[in-house]
This record gives C-alpha cells, sequence and structure tokens, in this order.
C-alpha cells in the first residue's frame, strides 16, 4: 500500500513539472511572421500601422509569455490579414498555432475558442466549427460572435432551422454589421430577396465607411442586385468601395460581373486580371475561364481552369476542404466523372446543404441521369430559393422527366427574380 502511494505522489510529480515544462514551452513558442503584403495591398494606409501593432503586441508576449491577450490581438490582425489579402494558406494555419498555445495555457478560453471556431469555418471544417462554437457557447452564452458563428456553421450543414434561431439570438444581442449580413442571407436563402437586400442595407449602414468589412457588405449588396437583375445599382455599389478603397479586389471583380452581364468581355477580363494582382483568390481566374468559354476561347478556358485546379489544391494542403468547389468547376469544364466523385465526397459530411445538391443535381443532368439530378435538386429547393441559376436547372430537369407544368413555373420564378435572366 505504501509502495503504491509513493508511487502515485511521485506520478502526480512527474505530471505537474511535465505540465509546467510544457506551459513554458508553450508561453516561449515563437509567434508566426506577418506575411509581407505585396503590390498594391503594401501601399494602403493601414499597412504601416498594422506592422508596428503586430512588432508591439511580439514585444509584450516577449517579456510576458503566459499573458494570452497579446497573442488573442496577434490573432485577430492575422484574421483580418486573410481577408484583406487573400493568402489564406498561410495565414490559416498560423492563427490555429496561436490559438491552440493560447488553449495549452488557459484550455477555457472563451475567445481563442471561438476564434478556432470561426477559422475552421473558413476552411470549411463546418462540423468541427460547430462542435468548437457550441463549446464556446458554454462558456459565454451572452455574447453575439459566436452565434454568428453558429448561424454560419448550421447554413453550411444544412440546419437551416437551427440558423433562423441562432440568427435571432445574435440579432437580439447585438443589432451590427455582422448580424444583419447573416439575417439578409438566410433570407436570400428562403427566396425572400427584397428582404435580403433590406437587411444588407442596414449592414451597409453599421459599417465604419472604408472599413474591409462594411466594403464586404457593399459588395454583397451589389452581388445582391445583380441576382435580381439591378444591374446599375450594382455598378453604383462596387464604384462606391473602389472611391474609398482602391485595392479592394472583390469590388473589381464585382464590376468585372456587371460587365460580363453586359457582354463587356474584355473590360470584365481587365478588372477580373487586376484584382487578382491584388490577392491570390481563385475565384476571380475561374471566372476568367467563364468568359473565355463565353467568348469560344476553349484551350484559353481549359488552361486557366487547370490553373484553378492548382490553387484549390493548394488551399487543401493547408486543411481547406475544396470539394465542392472542384466539383462546381469539373461540370463547368465538363469533366462530369470527376465533377460527381467531389460533390458525392462533400455530400457525405453535409447531405442537407443546398448548394451541395444544387451541384450534384447539375452534374447528373449533365450525365442525362435525370433521376439522380431529381433526387438532389428536389433537396435544394427545400428552403424556397429563389435563385434564378438554381431554379434554371430545375426547371430543365422538371422539363427533363416530363413535368411540364412544374418546369415551366420554375422557368417562369427565375425570370420573376431576374428579369433579366436568360434562359
Amino acid at each position: 500500500m505504501l509502495v503504491a502511494l509513493v508511487a502515485l505522489l511521485c506520478g502526480c510529480g512527474e505530471k505537474k513539472e511535465n505540465a509546467q515544462t510544457s506551459e513554458k514551452q508553450v508561453a516561449t513558442s515563437q509567434i508566426p511572421a506577418l506575411y509581407e503584403r505585396q503590390g498594391e495591398l503594401a501601399n494602403a494606409a493601414e499597412w504601416p500601422k498594422t506592422k508596428e501593432k503586430v512588432k508591439e503586441l511580439k514585444q509584450k508576449i516577449a517579456e510576458n509569455p503566459s499573458d494570452v491577450k497579446p497573442r488573442l490581438q496577434v490573432a485577430v490582425i492575422y484574421l483580418s490579414e486573410a481577408r484583406i489579402t487573400g493568402e489564406h494558406p498561410y495565414y490559416y494555419p498560423a492563427v490555429l498555432k496561436i490559438l491552440d498555445d493560447v488553449l495549452a495555457i488557459e484550455p477555457q478560453n472563451f475567445e481563442a475558442t471561438t476564434f478556432k471556431a470561426s477559422v475552421k469555418m473558413s476552411q470549411h471544417q463546418f462540423a468541427e466549427a460547430r462542435e468548437l462554437a457550441q463549446k464556446a457557447l458554454k462558456i459565454n452564452p451572452n455574447n453575439a460572435y459566436v452565434y454568428g458563428v453558429l448561424v454560419d456553421a448550421n447554413v453550411e450543414l444544412g440546419n437551416y432551422a437551427e440558423a433562423v434561431a441562432m440568427s435571432d439570438k445574435m440579432q437580439a444581442l447585438k443589432p451590427s454589421l455582422e448580424a444583419y449580413s447573416r439575417a439578409s442571407y438566410l433570407r436570400e436563402i428562403h427566396g425572400n430577396y427584397p428582404g435580403a437586400i433590406s437587411a444588407m442595407k442596414l449592414a451597409v449602414e453599421a459599417g465604419l465607411p472604408g472599413s474591409e468589412p462594411q466594403c464586404w457588405a457593399k459588395t454583397t449588396l451589389g452581388h445582391l442586385y445583380e441576382t435580381t437583375g439591378q444591374l446599375k445599382e450594382a455598378e453604383i455599389q462596387y464604384k462606391e468601395i473602389l472611391a474609398m478603397r482602391p485595392s479592394y479586389a472583390f469590388a473589381l471583380r464585382g464590376l468585372a460581373q456587371v460587365e460580363k452581364e453586359s457582354k463587356q468581355y474584355d473590360a470584365a477580363l481587365k478588372n477580373l486580371e487586376n484584382a487578382a494582382k491584388i490577392m491570390p483568390e481563385f475565384s476571380f481566374h475561374e471566372e476568367m475561364a467563364d468568359i473565355y468559354l463565353l467568348q469560344g476561347k476553349k484551350q484559353e478556358a481549359a488552361d486557366k481552369y487547370r490553373e484553378v485546379v492548382k490553387m484549390l489544391d493548394e488551399d487543401a494542403r493547408s486543411g481547406h476542404a475544396v470539394d465542392l468547389e472542384l466539383c462546381k468547376l469539373y461540370t463547368k469544364s465538363g469533366q462530369l466523372d470527376s465533377a460527381i466523385a467531389y460533390g458525392l465526397k462533400e455530400y457525405a459530411h453535409r447531405p442537407n446543404n443546398i448548394d451541395v445538391n444544387h451541384a450534384l443535381a447539375e452534374a447528373y443532368f449533365g450525365q442525362k441521369n435525370n433521376e439522380k439530378a431529381k433526387q438532389h435538386i428536389e433537396v435544394a429547393l427545400r428552403t424556397g430559393s429563389r435563385d434564378p441559376e438554381l431554379l434554371q436547372v430545375a426547371g430543365a430537369i422538371a422539363l427533363a422527366t416530363g413535368d411540364k407544368v412544374q418546369g415551366n413555373r420554375l422557368l417562369a420564378q427565375a425570370k420573376k427574380t431576374n428579369p433579366r435572366f436568360v434562359l
């Protein structure tokens, strides 16, 4: 008995010593470097201030390694830089390292747990993001930000009723750009475009003029105008953004989308090329390929699609799930077997998501597998979405399966959402 007790006490002492050693190692571990901006982004007014702030925070960490506050501040800055620069393959693993170090020091740290959930959302690790956000919610049930992560995770997992409930709680706790924008997206998913536009206007008004979040909200508002055929209003949003923040690449893409709809293909390509010089966003290159196809330049389109695959592979190596993006890409390029293979991989993780089912329906329809296409399109339509691209695919599937009444009704709805939509 005495021998056993001595052994137990010695074991506890070793565990305590090991824990202290581990904490010391975490506390003194190096913060990943700030990724140096390139090109036009390096000339932005906030960049020198950002570098100085990170330098200051690193000094604080060096002076007091066990203080988690400066580590969390660095994580917030790096998350912002990821959005601004598009350098996700670098920043997301860097932020996760910082957050894991914080959690090694304070396992129940609310901010670190919530930010980690947010990063997992950005990497399309939706189930893990939801699990982390639920853990954070138990630590602090009165924080609006964590409800926002739960909105996003539940949307992506296809839990739309739960997403609405989380959005309502977020709104009640703190009406803000983030809360209004999520309400807007949920209204869009449920087919309410006037309501979605109204809520996104509130998001824009709640943002600091010229800030990255406000520019994102204005870009999203512009896209809602595009989807409903209001191209002039969309163009106004994008040009207002660029007047405030000339290096905002997504506004350049927005202008390109308006120009594409107006068949100004050369102008659209120029704006996309300029956007791609600012940040390495795969969708800019994908849209270039789409325009090449519209111009009849099949070889240029094929080359560009291959370039996009390489970019997505790089994202995947950093922990970003890209199966849905590859499904859509391979459908566009006519590689339908590959499209379905990637679509089914994504479907295995989130079978109730309307975008995943839309993508699979389109791929199966391309293979003339109308029964499979119908099975997935019915799930994609379950929220009452009025997205004209979704309705066009759904209408074509209905007509192909002999349901002319339903097919014509869906195509008419697509035209009603966007009178400019070409069926």
